[in-house]
């Protein structure tokens, strides 16, 4: 009676860590979400600011001719 009881108890334990090691995981990747969402608003707002710039040159080049 005591192996049933024990694998038992050592599976319930199992699952368990497995959930708490599940949510861990779930947080991480929200913050790596999130993390990938603010990076890739910088890398758009610097190929604007590089668009903008590109045209203030290229207008220039055009003036100087």
């Amino acid at each position: 009676m005591f192996w049933p009881m024990l694998a038992i108890a050592l599976g319930f334990l199992g699952i368990a860590v497995l959930g708490v090691l599940a949510v861990r995981v779930f947080i991480e990747v929200q913050r790596l979400g999130r993390q990938v969402t603010l990076t890739t608003q910088c890398i758009n707002r610097a190929a604007e600011d590089l668009e903008r710039a590109a045209t203030d040159l290229a207008a220039t080049g055009e003036a100087l001719r």
